[in-house]
């Protein structure tokens, strides 16, 4: 599989499209908010667009950094903390509720730490064959401490959620994970997020089913 601008433009107006059913057939609030998760997920590959641009077009070059942190800000902080918020305010189970909570604040606390991580350590992106790796200069032990922490923040939700088929956002989460670390080891944050994509049309699915009931 190759990635590159077109690549990440073409999934970035997919996914547009995806997230304008979404929120057109979203009937409450909950479900709206549930909604935008593809639009998240097409500002991180718009981002990632224009970060190839730079990278291979040194007309382009003065975006480099801005597109670097605006694709980590939306792939590190905002999506875990809201896909999180959106299944736990989805849910109607007390129980089920509460544990939601409790990982909602557990991300919300994560995403600030590496909030400050791309705040205080340098970060950087370049292209390696086709592909991106980036890199955040904190140390190995915070490092991956808070990888551990973001996979099973953003995993846990859709398991614990008894909404029906979210389980299957969590699959998703998984094996798409599974086939990063395993073929794209260095440049996981990239591949992984291209491939997560796929759970905006387990969104716009959870929508309908849930109208539908």
């Amino acid at each position: 599989m190759c990635f590159s601008a077109a690549a990440s433009f073409g999934a970035s107006v997919l996914l547009a499209g995806i997230g304008t059913v979404s929120v057109k057939k979203a009937k409450t609030i909950p479900q709206n908010v549930f909604a935008v998760i593809p639009f998240i997920f097409c500002v991180q590959q718009f981002a990632e667009g224009f970060l190839w641009l730079s990278l291979t077009n040194e007309n382009f070059a003065f975006i480099k950094i801005p597109a670097t942190y605006f694709f980590l800000i939306f792939a590190l902080v905002v999506w875990p903390v809201w896909i999180t918020l959106s299944i736990t305010l989805l849910e109607n189970k007390t129980i089920r509720k509460w544990i939601l909570r409790f990982l909602l604040v557990s991300v919300i606390i994560l995403s600030l730490i590496l909030s400050l991580f791309l705040l205080v350590y340098p970060v950087e992106a370049k292209s390696i064959g086709n592909h991106i790796m980036y890199s955040i200069g904190s140390p190995q032990l915070f490092k991956s401490l808070t990888n551990i922490l973001y996979f099973f923040t953003a995993v846990f939700p859709p398991f614990i959620s008894s909404i029906k088929k979210s389980w299957w956002i969590g699959i998703t989460l998984i094996v798409s994970y599974i086939l990063t670390r395993i073929f794209y080891a260095d440049y996981i944050i990239s591949v992984w997020c291209y491939f997560a994509t796929i759970i905006s049309v387990l969104v716009l699915m959870i929508i309908l089913e849930s109208n539908k009931e």
